[in-house]
Order: C-alpha cells, then sequence, then structure tokens
C-alpha cells in the first residue's frame, strides 16, 4: 500500500437516504427544455431531518444529474397531467398562480414555491448489472392534502425467471439446481 496521510482528510460521515414516502418539498430550480417541451424540475426536501438533502447531494455528487430531479411535460398528451403540477404548487403557495397560457411563461417564477411530493421507490439496472433502487416522483399533491396520500408499492424490473415469494431469492427459469445458502 502507499504512504497515505489521514491527518487532513475528513471521516466520511454517515447519512440517511430518504425513504418512499410524502415530502414537503421546494423547487429549487426548474429549466425549460423547449424542443423536447418539458420542465425539467429540482426539488428538495424542506421540512424534517433530511431538510436540504438533495442540494447537498448535487453539491457532493455534481455528476448526479437527476438527484432531487424530475420532468414535467407540457406536451398536449400530458396536459392534465401538467395541470396536477401547477395547481399543487398553486394551493401550496396561497393561491399562487403560474400562467402557464401567456406567451413567455416564466417558469423561474416556480422557484422557492413549496409542493407536496410523494417519493416512490422503483428497480433500476445499475451500469455494472446490479439491480438497485432509487427514489422517484410518484404524484404531487397540494402541501395540505400530503399525509392523506398513500405511497405507492415498489415499481420492479421485469424478471426473465420467477421470484420465490417465501424467500425473495430470485430463481431463474429452467433451474432445477438448489440453491446453496437456501
Amino acid at each position: 500500500m502507499r504512504k497515505i496521510n489521514l491527518s487532513d482528510v475528513q471521516e466520511a460521515g454517515y447519512f440517511r437516504r430518504p425513504s418512499a414516502g410524502p415530502y414537503i418539498c421546494k423547487i429549487t430550480a426548474v429549466e425549460d427544455i423547449k424542443d423536447k417541451e418539458y420542465l425539467k424540475v429540482f426539488y428538495d426536501i424542506d421540512d424534517g431531518e433530511l431538510k436540504g438533502y438533495y442540494t447537498e447531494m448535487r453539491t457532493n455528487h455534481p455528476d448526479w444529474l437527476w438527484a432531487g430531479a424530475y420532468v414535467k411535460s407540457y406536451k398536449q398528451s400530458a396536459l392534465s397531467l401538467f395541470k396536477r403540477f401547477c395547481s399543487a404548487v398553486s394551493k401550496s403557495n396561497g393561491n399562487f398562480v403560474f400562467d402557464a397560457g401567456e406567451v413567455n411563461a416564466e417558469e423561474k417564477t416556480l422557484v422557492g414555491k413549496r409542493i407536496g411530493l410523494i417519493l416512490q421507490e422503483e428497480e433500476y439496472e445499475s451500469n455494472t448489472g446490479e439491480i438497485r433502487t432509487r427514489l422517484k416522483v410518484a404524484r404531487e399533491f397540494p402541501v395540505d392534502k400530503l399525509a392523506e396520500q398513500t405511497v405507492p408499492d415498489i415499481i420492479r424490473l421485469p424478471r426473465n425467471g420467477s421470484c420465490d415469494s417465501s424467500n425473495s431469492v430470485f430463481v431463474p427459469a429452467g433451474t432445477d439446481e438448489e440453491l446453496p445458502f437456501a
């Protein structure tokens, strides 16, 4: 091992990752992707012990481009969902009005506004082929209605095999071998 000096290195701390559930959040930035007709909405938890979690993550890991961000499409086919988003922002901020009907609607007026978000877990395949989980925005609600909402179940990746529900071990289809640790 090479010789290293740890005296000037800050020890890594432990951090609590948010779990699936309802959160009072604040919109921290908005980017309008005009050619694809969507807003990239950056948010952060604005209440409780995890307040500021995503801002800290983006500061410490600037390559994590989607930490605390999601897309709100304003294509014709998604306008009802976009209206739900606008309504949740409006009702969470003293009936603030984001007039998306204006020719040059200013998406930056959404920055600093509160919104209730339901975060849901979903599986994804990492670059190394591992199945991991991440949080995604499932739905938006007015902040005062957030506690009444239920959290959807985890979104699982499709599997080619089957899952043994008794011990949640993945068993590939067509395998009749015994598992060494079952």
